[in-house]
């Protein structure tokens, strides 16, 4: 059973997956200061200043002054804004793997072009049809 473990661990696709994570997760806070830090200020400023972050419905009838009292006191909220601010985290992420998955498929297609090349070029060249030819017509004067 340890063998097993050992020989699982140590596949390919499990490596990888792990890679996968952990870049995710450090990917994650980039993402997440590039929305926080530049795209929700700037969409708050083509809206009048709007905060999606802050937006709520209080559910208690206490009326917190923001979101952070609320949370704090323990108040229940309807917190649409970081519902908001999730969709806008998911669709730049999402363009993002697009862009890198693009990019990916370009340098696969250029490595096989490139590759093809290589192995038609490298590949001995056949008999000419002027070779052939004179092929046929010296196997015919010998008859």
């Amino acid at each position: 059973m340890l063998n097993e473990f050992k020989a699982f661990i140590a596949k390919g696709n499990v490596v990888d997956l792990a890679v996968g994570i952990i870049i995710g997760v450090a990917f994650t806070a980039i993402v997440n200061s590039l929305v926080g830090d530049l795209i929700n200020p700037i969409i708050g400023l083509m809206t009048g200043g709007l905060d999606f972050s802050n937006l709520f419905i209080d559910l208690s009838g206490t009326n917190p002054a923001s979101l952070a009292i609320a949370r704090e006191a323990g108040v229940p909220v309807f917190a649409y804004g970081a519902f908001i601010t999730a969709i806008i985290n998911f669709l730049i992420i999402a363009w993002v793997v697009f862009l890198l998955v693009k990019a990916v498929n370009k340098l696969k297609e250029a490595t096989a072009r490139k590759e093809a090349a290589e192995a038609a070029a490298a590949a001995p060249a056949g008999p000419t049809e002027l070779d052939l030819l004179k092929e046929i017509r010296d196997s015919l004067q010998q008859r």
